[in-house]
């Protein structure tokens, strides 16, 4: 418990002095807001994932999963629809292309960097080169395919309307039930990578469940409410540091604020692959991907909604459609590579090098929108293709799978080899 409460001194030392310039309005530097902001944010997305990590062993692992992912991203969910609130505000701004940059942003990062991330530090740790993933690691396979597939029919209507919210919102919501009917703690029988909780978690986990619970929750409003607070000021700065870097706006939202707010998770689930549990790792990642692909998207057009004073669609341009056709395309191919519940190297060397690769061209083409724009687009194809290769490859097991992950638990064949 020691270690525990001096990990959470460091946190509160990181927030302290962005709760200061904040409560005491005092101006800063674009650079300087971003710094201070930035590190209260990061600071306090760790105080919520120790909290609702610790709180894992109390209900199913793949419901404990979706709690992790969904309350860990709270920073990503507070700027963008921040973004999103301002941009109803004043439609004529460039609020509404800064939303669509830092979710498709947020997205990409998790997919292209995160993912990958597991499988290479556990293949660095244990030599092995596939992280297995279980059965029940199936559901959330399962329904990041089913709103992979739907993020389609957003890019085709060019916007993200009240219908998009209900489906993708009810999506979630089944997503959530199907995780309820797992049982309770470790429900992998044939997973063998649990082992004790990592971090300051573990700590957490050694008290009666009473204090652990008044820790938890005194954790998550503290955090919660440090977000909230730190959001405005953190967003603004990255619109200011834009131009004090001479880069692009949309680049650095895009880029720079979803990194902030996914590290801490990030770290939390290397930390879970360095103790090799490389598939609870990779588990949380799915899942927390698949939340933002329903409910940070679902979210969108009610906060803009909201703050136009009107019932409204958000509106997708040319380059915010391209930039969404590319996350979905990345999304379904990530898919793909999952269907037999194994992410093998292959596999994350290839998520890892398009990533790398559309990164490197938007810092290079980021003036340049129209080639900018065009090079996107072969990046998507590229990815559609290779999914609806992988899909065929598969189809035995994507039924199979399928199956388990939406309606009943039958066993997942395993009789073709694995897609690495």
């Amino acid at each position: 418990m020691m270690r525990f409460w001096r990990a959470v001194m460091l946190a509160v030392l990181g927030l302290l002095p962005g709760l200061y310039f904040r409560f005491a309005a005092i101006p800063l530097p674009p650079l300087t807001e971003m710094a201070v902001s930035g590190a209260a944010m990061l600071s306090a997305g760790f105080l919520l994932s120790w909290g609702v990590e610790a709180a894992e062993e109390h209900i199913s692992r793949g419901l404990a999963l979706a709690v992790l992912a969904l309350i860990t991203v709270l920073p990503e969910y507070v700027i963008d629809l921040y973004y999103a609130f301002q941009a109803g505000r004043d439609p004529s701004s460039n609020y509404v292309q800064y939303a669509a940059a830092n979710m498709t942003g947020a997205n990409r990062l998790l997919v292209g960097l995160g993912w990958p991330a597991i499988a290479l530090l556990y293949w660095w740790r244990s030599g092995k080169r596939a992280v297995e993933l279980n059965r029940g690691n199936a559901v959330e396979v399962s329904f990041l395919a089913i709103g992979s597939i739907y993020s389609f029919v957003i890019v085709l209507k060019g916007q993200i309307d009240w219908t998009d919210f209900v489906i993708l919102f009810a999506l979630f919501g089944g997503y959530l039930w199907r995780l309820g009917k797992m049982p309770r703690g470790n429900d992998d029988d044939d997973d063998d990578d649990e082992g004790e909780e990592v971090g300051p978690a573990a700590a957490l986990s050694t008290l009666p469940r009473s204090q652990q619970f008044k820790i938890i929750g005194g954790l998550a409003i503290a955090a919660g409410a440090v977000i909230l607070l730190e959001a405005e000021p953190f967003a603004q700065a990255l619109i200011g540091g834009a131009g004090a870097l001479g880069v692009s706006e949309f680049l650095l939202i895009q880029w720079l604020g979803p990194l902030a707010s996914e590290t801490p998770e990030i770290i939390i689930m290397v930390l879970f692959t360095l103790s090799l549990r490389p598939g609870y790792a990779l588990g949380a990642l799915i899942s927390d991907k698949i939340n933002q692909w329903t409910l940070l998207v679902g979210s969108l057009p009610i906060i803009y909604s909201l703050g136009a004073g009107r019932l409204l669609a958000l509106p997708l341009d040319g380059r915010q459609k391209e930039e969404f056709f590319l996350t979905a395309a990345q999304s379904l191919f990530a898919v793909a590579l999952l269907l037999k519940l194994r992410f093998g190297l292959r596999s994350a060397g290839i998520l890892l090098g398009l990533f790398l690769g559309q990164f490197v061209i938007a810092v290079v083409l980021q003036h340049d929108e129209a080639r900018l724009i065009t090079t996107l687009t072969a990046f998507a194809w590229f990815y559609m293709a290779a999914a609806a290769g992988l899909f065929f490859i598969n189809r035995r097991v994507l039924v199979d799978l399928a199956r388990f992950g939406v309606r009943a638990p039958a066993k997942i064949s395993d009789s073709a080899s694995p897609s690495d």
